[in-house]
């Protein structure tokens, strides 16, 4: 990949990274835990309590709750590798952002979020299905903001730079 090729990745990474860090915080953080931990995600009467103990008790807690900064740094740096994929695949596919991000976005959906819950959440914590499903929906959120975040910066530098006759 060329210089320019890195820009594009990196740019577009940071900002489908950026944008699927601020979908975490509403759909997970906002919605399902309600800011207080009292949220649905965490409620005895319906969630887990193998996943409630996780989250809340066993140490050491999740970095995501003891370094949030930090994880979302991480996510950002990951969704730049998602971003290089982008561009290696997205050329195949019909043109515009639209097409591209929500062929992405359903790409990043089943192969991270899909496999997660599956194994860790439903299979390890015994997190009742109903809540799983709800979580699919927020990572379909998630997958979807990083998609079209990642998809309409590459589109646009791609048409930069093709105007530029790179």
């Amino acid at each position: 990949m060329d210089r320019r090729g890195v820009t594009t990745a990196v740019a577009a990474g940071v900002t489908g990274g950026v944008m699927a860090n601020l979908a975490m915080l509403l759909t997970f953080r906002v919605l399902g835990m309600a800011l207080t931990g009292e949220g649905i995600l965490l409620d005895p009467a319906v969630q887990s309590r193998k996943l409630i103990g996780v989250w809340t008790e066993l140490q050491p807690l999740p970095r995501v709750v003891t370094h949030p900064v930090l994880m979302g740094l991480g996510a950002i740096g990951l969704s730049v590798v998602r971003a290089w994929i982008y561009l290696w695949l997205s050329r195949g596919w019909p043109a515009g952002v639209v097409p591209r991000a929500l062929r992405f976005g359903a790409l990043i959906w089943a192969l991270v979020y899909l496999f997660w819950e599956f194994f860790t959440p439903l299979n390890m914590f015994g997190e009742p299905v109903v809540l799983t499903l709800l979580e699919l929906a927020f990572w379909a959120v998630v997958a979807f903001a990083e998609a079209f975040g990642t998809a309409a910066v590459a589109e646009r530098l791609r048409t930069d730079a093709a105007a530029q006759g790179a």
